[in-house]
């Protein structure tokens, strides 16, 4: 059975919950009270499930016993865990890589024992400081991937395979979130690297706001849309607005709700669902309060864009990208 806009499962991103608390404790050393208020300030919000985004808890660097802690406390609050993001932690990073490679075992590890489907990476990396100190990260360029260079992609291509392997055998999809800027930064270069790779459990995070948020000249979203949808397995969602004046080299542009920026979902998706995708969504915003803009976006995709009833075909690309069903880790909607 298909999905329909009563039942597909939409979590919410943990972006606007901060690693650190106000008393200096990292939230994988908080008590799980401090994990409960998050999730149920989710719930309160309109949410059945949250992505774990590791910019919060991160599940790969908690104990066997504190991961059971956490999984129980989700449970009480009644919040699904379908997904973990976890960012910035590129397996390509010169002086970083083989870090970043063990913490991404570890975080499959941690969504096999949680009952997470997907994991989300990238080879985006930490923001730098000059980025740091703008009001909006994205308006200023930060690591690029080396273009050209076949000894990255080829590394590249290797340790996402090898974490793509790992996650087929517990049961978990890996899914590639586009980024500017890195090997995942165009919808080319990101279809090549899945191609090259070649598993069925890996395929792509079309993070679609994450490139028409650029500062500068950016490729079409149809564009993105219609060359990326047909490898996705996962869907990190928000929008942007944006302005263009190409004379004067000027571009803008800010966060805006899912139904008013410069994307048009509702033509999104129709391309989505001829593609076969049935993937879990994950609804972000930054700025502001992230998580209400997050729960408004859920209801615009609920109310004008996921489908309303079941029927359509599912196309090949489905059985090759190696979409599921929901499973115990997604709460009921």
């Amino acid at each position: 059975m298909a999905y329909t806009a009563d039942n597909w499962p939409i979590a919410a991103a943990m972006l606007p919950f901060p690693g650190t608390g106000t008393g200096g404790v990292h939230a994988n050393d908080a008590d799980s009270s401090v994990w409960a208020e998050a999730f149920g300030e989710v719930k309160d919000s309109g949410f059945a499930n949250a992505d774990l985004t590791d910019s919060w808890v991160r599940p790969g660097d908690l104990s066997r016993e504190r991961l059971a802690e956490f999984k129980q406390t989700a449970a009480d609050v009644g919040i699904g865990l379908p997904a973990i993001s976890a960012i910035r932690r590129s397996v390509i990073e010169e002086g970083n890589w083989e870090a970043n490679l063990a913490y991404s075992h570890r975080t499959i590890d941690a969504a096999a024992e949680l009952g997470c489907e997907v994991v989300s990476v990238g080879l985006h990396q930490a923001i730098t400081p000059e980025q740091q100190q703008q009001l909006w990260f994205w308006t200023v360029e930060g690591h690029k991937d080396p273009a050209g260079d076949r000894e990255s992609w080829g590394n590249a291509v290797v340790r996402l395979r090898e974490l793509g392997r790992h996650a087929a055998e517990v049961g978990v999809l890996l899914s590639l979130e586009m980024y500017e800027d890195t090997y995942l930064g165009t919808a080319d270069s990101s279809v090549r690297l899945v191609q090259d790779i070649g598993l069925a459990n890996v395929g792509l995070n079309p993070d679609l706001g994450n490139l028409v948020r650029l500062h500068r000249p950016v490729e079409d979203w149809r564009e993105l849309v219609a060359k990326t949808l047909p490898y996705a397995n996962y869907w990190h969602m928000k929008n942007y607005y944006r302005d263009e004046d190409v004379a004067r080299g000027t571009y803008v542009t800010m966060p805006a709700p899912m139904e008013s920026g410069l994307i048009n979902y509702r033509e999104a998706f129709k391309v989505a669902l001829s593609a076969g995708f049935q993937g879990i969504l994950c609804t972000e915003h930054y700025g502001g309060d992230g998580l209400s803009v997050s729960a408004s976006n859920q209801e615009y995709l609920r109310r004008h864009v996921l489908p309303k009833r079941d029927g359509y075909a599912l196309g090949e690309s489905q059985v090759l990208q190696g979409r599921q069903q929901p499973t115990a880790a997604l709460a009921k909607v």
